[in-house]
């Protein structure tokens, strides 16, 4: 027994409907959940992932702004503390975005506008995984320029960023290719 994609009119006066099966010849796993409670859900499952990469930017953060106060900084020559600022300043843009959410979440609170919401605080979150992956990258460049010189600082860069790209861009995208050719294969040929 097959069923029909539910109306407009259904999601619109909130009764449960089913997933509409992807765009890109993908199913998504199919829910019981009006469009609320999918907003709801994307949201919850949002801050859960915000958590995690707030703590670990701010902890960096709060290390970079230590460093101007250790006795070794003054040492730093000129190209050193170029990058050290560039760091603050990814880092700063960093916890920016992925603290926004929150603070979007509080103006638009019961405005009937958390499809909105999660759509914004998606996007703000991407971009502040870009960026911590930039802050990250950046501030390996000045330990290993600091340590091992600029040459070691530049090489070190690059594989961390490579690093990041693979695993964080890469790797998910290699995932979801995969899994949207095996629902493919299983799909009758017409």
């Amino acid at each position: 027994m097959t069923s029909t994609p539910p109306s407009h009119e259904d999601a619109a006066e909130g009764r449960r409907t089913r997933p509409e099966h992807g765009g890109d010849g993908g199913s998504r796993p199919e829910r019981d959940e009006t469009p609320a409670e999918r907003s709801d859900r994307n949201w919850n499952e949002l801050l859960q992932e915000l958590r995690v990469t707030q703590t670990g930017v701010q902890i960096l953060s709060g290390f970079l702004l230590t460093l101007p106060f250790q006795s070794r900084f003054a040492e730093l020559d000129g190209q050193q503390r170029t990058i050290y600022l560039i760091a603050v300043a990814l880092s700063t843009i960093a916890t920016a975005l992925l603290v926004s959410p929150v603070s979007s979440h509080r103006l638009l609170f019961r405005h009937g506008e958390k499809d909105t919401l999660v759509t914004m605080a998606d996007r703000l979150a991407k971009a502040g995984l870009v960026t911590l992956a930039l802050t990250v990258t950046t501030v390996v460049l000045l330990i290993f320029n600091v340590v091992l010189g600029d040459t070691a600082g530049w090489v070190a860069a690059a594989c961390i960023l490579t690093f990041f790209t693979l695993n964080w861009l890469v790797l998910p995208l290699l995932v979801l290719r995969h899994e949207s050719g095996d629902d493919s294969e299983h799909e009758p040929q017409g």
